[in-house]
């Protein structure tokens, strides 16, 4: 992939996990949709959940894997990388998310609001590691536990 905006590694580096967002569109201009990307040297991964189940990339219902290039943001609106994790914090990370298709409680549901959506699953994939901010809406689904029957 040849995402001029994706972070580039130096050879002693072997692994990076980011989180990008972009806003949505304009009914929705005030809100965010982040996803999580693996690097690797030679593999760049994007995880996300997205509005509609199975819709193209690798898919586990709503969760996808390579839906959309790294740094696609939403429709036409820019895309932000917002933090990254190096080290034992990449790895334990990436060790989450690339397992998330059989534990992410949620990849068969979405709701827009109050979630569980896309932030949902970031805040669920980071834990304590970072705090989404306010625009994430959904970021507080059910974070502590399992889906409501």
């Amino acid at each position: 992939m040849a995402d001029q905006n994706v972070s580039r590694r130096s050879s002693d580096e072997s692994l990076f996990v980011e989180l990008w967002s972009s806003r949505l569109p304009i009914w929705a201009w005030f809100a965010e949709h982040n996803w999580l990307v693996v690097l690797r040297p030679q593999q760049i991964d994007r995880w996300e959940i997205w509005q509609h189940a199975d819709k193209g990339g690798q898919s586990w219902g709503h969760l996808h894997r390579n839906l959309f290039a790294a740094d696609t943001g939403v429709r036409q609106n820019p895309s932000t990388r917002v933090h990254r994790w190096v080290g034992d914090q990449a790895i334990e990370l990436a060790q989450r998310i690339e397992s998330s298709p059989q534990v992410y409680p949620w990849c068969q549901t979405y709701r827009y609001a109050p979630g569980p959506n896309s932030n949902t699953y970031v805040q669920w994939c980071l834990q304590d590691r970072y705090r989404l901010g306010w625009r994430a809406i959904g970021r507080g689904f059910q974070s502590v536990g399992k889906p409501r029957d």
